[in-house]
């Protein structure tokens, strides 16, 4: 085949045209957007999963931390994948992985099953996400490699939105099996098209020893952090021995990661991606803004269910307003990649997000369905200003034969910020909502004639402190995010001067 080699790869068949193009980059985004689904759908569907399986909902929400903690230990070695099997070979193999689990998943009868199933089905899933990064670049022509970029973090927007949202409708209409069903006819399709077009388009392998140590350094302290994040605020943080002792592990696992990685001959993590400032502060800055958008990704759905009375399905289409915009600017924004000064893109996606916040720092117990849904659209605008440009300006900064470790450590690092924002909002909430509580006893006067029976009385009175505390809490993290995000906006300066695309 006649034409350019893939996107910094050397030698290889053309890019995509026309409609093969438009076939291949859908399947290998729809295969990311699939993966991300599925860690926020069952989010609002434990208490279903708890139920069903006749187990508390402690016990429950090991169905999210174990789909958690084994995607976030495979996604940083899908670098070490890619380089000793090739990307399609890893791609094609871990959807498959992912289909199949996906339907033993849905099968289980059990917690202990369910929790396996999911354990294979998250690391079957952590080397899909760069693997689609990578392989949309092989598959795209040069000069459309922001729109390669564009259309991979549109996924990436659009994925923890709609999970709520289907998540909530399936819980609510059919059954909590659904949740991995759904997955499998949408693997299906990606894996065939893959089969077909991407196939060619494999990377160049190289023979390498296997980092044992490094990999079990990987799993303990990963595994350890993630289960601490998960269960802290259960066990009440660092009184309780069975946390402090999971974060000296994580901390002790992290230091000896690092020496070991930064001597090993052959690494099973290219730390060296982190020499190229440009990579560094693109990847630091978007895990520090997307901590607080995830946390509103977390809080929102909860604060309406929980506070207002919604439904899931309901809250799940009160959030899902911010994909409309979102989806239209995505490719709008690609075409400024690579144009114009991409930090000024990602600063002005991060401040627009950081407005956004703000408004919501307004919200009363009694306002309208419109005033949680308007923010929510308005936030889609800036997102692909964000994604899009953080996920340009770092994979732009790295060398090609570096293409597959660095998407695999900018997704490992933006999933570990997703969950310790999950944790560290979840927190905060609690927290500014007993101090809220006892702020407002402090100054409420209960009426003495109310016609009402005193413990009915008691029990209404207290019911509404509780509700405009927990209102009150939810303000102040979303102040608490949109100072994060005013903060990451100018992080992003520190980064170098990108270069600009000829013609």
């Amino acid at each position: 085949m006649a034409g350019g080699p893939p996107m910094g790869f050397g030698d290889g068949p053309a890019p995509l045209k026309g409609a093969k193009l438009a076939l291949g980059g859908f399947a290998l985004a729809l295969s990311n957007f699939v993966v991300l689904l599925d860690i926020t759908i069952a989010n609002v569907s434990v208490p279903h999963i708890a139920g069903s399986l006749a187990v508390s909902p402690t016990q429950g929400t090991w169905v999210l931390t174990s789909y958690a903690v084994a995607e976030a230990i495979c996604v940083p070695l899908t670098g070490w994948l890619a380089r000793t099997f090739g990307a399609v070979r890893v791609f094609i193999m871990a959807l498959l992985g992912f289909g199949l689990f996906s339907m033993l998943c849905g099968m289980a009868g059990s917690l202990s099953l369910l929790i396996a199933f999911r354990v294979c089905q998250g690391l079957c899933g952590g080397p899909i996400m760069p693997m689609t990064q990578t392989l949309l670049l092989r598959i795209f022509p040069k000069d459309k490699g922001g729109a390669a970029l564009g259309l991979w973090a549109m996924t990436v927007v659009v994925a923890p939105i709609a999970g709520p949202i289907c998540g909530g409708f399936i819980s609510d209409n059919w059954s909590w099996h659904w949740l991995f069903f759904i997955n499998i006819p949408l693997a299906a399709f990606s894996l065939i098209v893959a089969w077909r077009l991407v196939r060619p388009y494999e990377t160049p392998t190289q023979k390498s020893p296997i980092d044992f140590v490094g990999l079990a350094l990987l799993v303990i302290w990963v595994g350890s952090l993630q289960i601490m994040l998960d269960k802290g605020r259960e066990e009440d943080w660092f009184s309780s021995g069975f946390i402090i002792t999971l974060t000296v592990v994580a901390i002790i696992g992290f230091i000896s990661f690092l020496i070991w990685e930064l001597t090993e001959d052959h690494p099973i993590i290219d730390l060296s991606v982190f020499r190229n400032r440009g990579f560094t502060v693109a990847v630091v800055t978007q895990c520090v803004a997307y901590a607080a958008f995830f946390s509103f990704i977390v809080l929102i759905p909860l604060f309406l269910q929980t506070n207002l009375n919604y439904t899931a399905t309901w809250a799940g289409l009160a959030v899902g307003w911010v994909g409309v915009l979102a989806v239209v600017f995505s490719p709008i924004v690609a075409r400024f990649v690579g144009k114009v000064d991409t930090r000024g893109l990602i600063s002005f996606g991060i401040l627009w997000l950081a407005v956004v916040a703000w408004l919501r720092t307004r919200w009363v117990t009694d306002m309208g369905y419109w005033t949680i849904a308007f923010p929510q659209m308005l936030q889609g605008l800036g997102m692909p200003f964000f994604f899009v440009g953080s996920t340009a300006l770092a994979m732009a900064s790295v060398r090609p034969d570096q293409t597959a470790s660095g998407a695999g450590i900018q997704n490992f690092m933006r999933t570990m910020a997703g969950a310790f924002a999950t944790s560290m909002s979840t927190t905060l909430w609690e927290h500014f909502t007993k101090y809220n509580r006892a702020e407002l006893v402090g100054l409420i006067h209960p009426p003495t004639h109310t016609g009402l029976p005193a413990a009915q009385a008691s029990m209404m009175l207290s019911q509404l402190v509780q509700t405009e505390a927990v209102t009150l809490a939810t303000r102040q993290v979303f102040m608490v995010c949109t100072i994060v995000l005013f903060v990451s906006a100018g992080m992003i300066w520190l980064a170098p001067r990108p270069r600009r695309k000829k013609g």
